[in-house]
């Protein structure tokens, strides 16, 4: 197929997206550019197109490599595109540092016990019986 397809229902289609809506709120949103500017949903895509897409704090610059217009499965989703290695590099590099960043749970972390509910109003300065 090389007719042009917009660039939500190919988000969709390449499973850059869970769903349509999804991808076309992302693209209004301005999360979406194609070829460096910014998309409307209804921009059309071609291939050799270069779209950069920001999900949270995950940004990733794909180069469209195959059109289509219906999902299929993941296999060939993977297919229709091609992550940049500045791209991927950047993207492992920010998945490590979060993953040093954030705490590990604490085994047995959950909701305070009275215990502690009241240990921690005694270093507040309120007192507890």
């Amino acid at each position: 197929m090389d007719t042009p397809v917009r660039v939500d229902k190919w988000l969709w289609v390449a499973r850059l997206a869970k769903t349509r809506a999804i991808a076309a709120d992302g693209v209004r949103g301005g999360r979406v550019h194609v070829n460096g500017d910014a998309a409307k949903p209804s921009r059309q895509v071609r291939i050799g197109d270069q779209l950069t897409i920001t999900r949270g704090q995950t940004r990733m610059t794909v180069v469209v490599k195959a059109l289509a217009d219906r999902r299929g499965p993941a296999a060939e989703a993977a297919r229709l595109y091609e992550e940049t290695d500045d791209s991927r590099r950047a993207r492992e590099q920010s998945a490590a540092q979060r993953r040093l960043a954030e705490p590990r749970p604490i085994a047995g972390a959950g909701r305070p016990t009275k215990r502690d509910r009241r240990r921690y109003e005694r270093t507040r300065g309120r007192t507890s019986r």
